[in-house]
């Protein structure tokens, strides 16, 4: 690793930690690395509902700095049910939370990607675009994604998803939060009935050509169409 690179500890659920966690902690300090603090409250756990959950948000990310003096917070409430990030309930936490700690600190905020949907499919690039839209509308300044079909299959992220997650952040830049709602509602909507019959999608070795490490075209067909459907939205690229 480089003196740049992020180095990881994570707090438990829910603003909890371990004597693992401490000693990790102990050793970045002493060695001034750059510690990013990763967090994921859980939207119907012990938390609660959606206000709840984004207090306790709030909460963690006070509590990277102040606990393990983290350079960064990494964010991601996550829908019990459905164990993604891109939930309407888990977008209103993060974008509330973020909202709140870019008005009143100066902390760095980052925030995970995962959409129940996987590689190769509409459904996962319009998750990543709800998401995208939210945390730059809210301040976010670091989006970590995007990990699809949950983060938890082997061989199912690519560049892709975070393609689209990056172009949909820059063509939201500037637009104001009405409209972004507005969108974001919309946007919602075509997916969020779909959780429990998510497509799986394909892996790496399937949408890409291993070689080359380039799209296969069905993915670029896909991602075409998935761009439409945004645009179509009010979303200008």
């Amino acid at each position: 690793m480089i003196s740049s690179d992020s180095h990881e500890v994570s707090q438990l659920n829910e603003l909890k930690i371990d004597l693992d966690a401490i000693s990790v902690i102990a050793h970045y300090n002493g060695n001034s690395s750059i510690i990013m603090d990763e967090q994921m409250p859980i939207f119907g756990g012990y938390a609660g509902g959606v206000e709840e959950t984004a207090i306790v948000d709030i909460a963690t990310h006070i509590n990277a700095f102040v606990m393990s003096n983290a350079t960064w917070h990494l964010d991601g409430p996550v829908h019990i049910r459905w164990g993604s990030t891109n939930t309407r309930e888990t977008l209103m936490i993060a974008g509330w939370t973020c909202a709140t700690i870019s008005e009143f600190t100066d902390m760095l905020s980052g925030n995970q990607y995962y959409p129940c949907a996987g590689p190769c499919t509409e459904m996962c690039l319009l998750e990543a675009s709800a998401q995208s839209m939210t945390d730059t509308a809210s301040g976010r300044e670091i989006l970590s994604g995007v990990a699809a079909a949950k983060g938890v299959v082997q061989d199912k992220t690519t560049g892709m998803e975070a393609r689209m997650m990056g172009e949909v952040a820059k063509a939201t830049a500037g637009m104001e939060i009405g409209e972004v709602n507005k969108i974001l509602d919309s946007l919602v909507k075509l997916y969020e009935n779909d959780y429990a019959k998510a497509p799986q999608g394909k892996t790496f070795q399937e949408c890409y050509d291993v070689k080359t490490i380039t799209p296969t075209d069905e993915y670029v067909s896909v991602y075409d169409d998935a761009r439409k459907k945004l645009e179509e939205l009010g979303l200008v690229f």
